[in-house]
């Protein structure tokens, strides 16, 4: 099992502490970094700036949204950061959610599933640099009856196939996420529950492509907090959690509440969402199970880390995202270290 790191989304406040976090984890031998976007800072400047300020780690967008740019823009920023890197990027993708993609981008939420096959289709045809034609149901190219003709890709990537990620939750999505893409981005793991609530639908993907899970990157986000005292600990997620759990969508569509659901946190995922919707946002974290926390983190000492990393490995994870908490930039390169040495304990370095 390897190790990432995700800096979240920047502009937060952090964005020095973030680079230092960064070039920590590149001297720490940390496999990949990731950066985040939602409707303020866009991952792919981030990336580059991260890229440029480090020597081996890999940068990797988690997520690029889709509703965002079209398909054939996503394949020249994704070669252009390639060539940049050196060869260290990774595309993750993800069709964002309803109130950002209409919201935002004013782009309709409807069919994500089909928009995902198309967009990923054109995205890995542009990037062979053949001349990009396609006809689809939400995209075609050239556009029919006008004067665009079929052109490629000026900008070679350094690699012949960049390794593409989709970030998935839901059973159908994640089904598609394997069989078309090279890895899966995960949020909320538990380790207890991998198996049923994504790695099953992953491994019917890959069967549907005639593959199995082998070569494929199964990497969940976790947050890393350090420190005695659990419960203290998983407090300081509680806001985190209920944001997702409960106002992360609407009502009817929130993929977050969902998942929750399926770990068998049906009830307290209604009352979470309930009391966020109403905007009793204090009530909602107040109603989040320790249990959710802790299952979804990795909370504690080193040792106690280090079983969870275990427990993460066994369940079938691959690559293990670490989001370092820390009130300090201290705080968080001690969380940083801890995982690599949590990581030697448990014997998976």
């Amino acid at each position: 099992m390897r190790l990432g790191i995700n800096l979240g989304y920047w502009g937060a406040g952090m964005d020095g502490d973030n680079l230092a976090v960064a070039q920590e984890a590149d001297r720490l031998g940390y496999d990949v970094c990731w950066a985040a976007e939602a409707y303020g800072s866009d991952a792919p400047t981030v990336l580059s700036w991260v890229a440029a300020k480090t020597e081996r780690i890999d940068v990797g967008s988690a997520i690029m949204q889709i509703p965002a740019r079209q398909p054939a823009m996503t394949a020249m920023t994704a070669a252009t950061l390639d060539s940049l890197s050196g060869g260290r990027f990774r595309l993750g993708l993800g069709v964002s959610g309803p109130q950002v993609s209409e919201g935002w981008y004013g782009v309709k939420f409807d069919k994500p599933l089909a928009r995902t096959r198309e967009y990923v289709e054109i995205v890995r045809k542009a990037m062979t640099r053949e001349r990009l034609s396609y006809e689809g149901e939400h995209w075609t190219l050239p556009l029919p009856g006008g004067p665009g003709k079929p052109i490629k890709l000026t900008v070679h990537p350094q690699r012949e196939h960049i390794p593409l990620y989709i970030a998935a939750i839901g059973p159908k999505n994640l089904e598609q996420t394997g069989e078309i893409a090279d890895g899966a981005l995960l949020i909320f793991p538990s380790a207890e529950h991998l198996e049923e609530t994504a790695l099953r639908h992953l491994r019917a993907g890959r069967e549907k492509a005639g593959l199995t899970l082998d070569g494929f990157d199964v990497c969940p986000t976790l947050p890393l907090a350090l420190g005695d005292d659990v419960n203290a600990l998983a407090d300081v997620f509680r806001p985190y959690t209920a944001l997702y759990v409960g106002g992360m969508g609407s009502r009817k569509q929130n993929f977050y509440n969902q998942l929750a659901q399926r770990m068998g946190y049906e009830k307290e995922a209604a009352e979470i969402q309930d009391k966020y919707l109403a905007g009793d946002k204090t009530g909602a974290a107040a109603a989040v199970p320790h249990s959710l926390i802790d299952q979804t983190a990795l909370l504690g000492s080193v040792e106690r880390i280090a079983e969870r990393m275990t427990a993460y490995a066994e369940a079938g994870v691959t690559t293990l995202t670490l989001a370092p908490a820390g009130f300090t930039l201290d705080e968080r390169l001690a969380a940083l270290r801890a995982g690599v040495e949590a990581m030697e304990r448990a014997g998976l370095a």
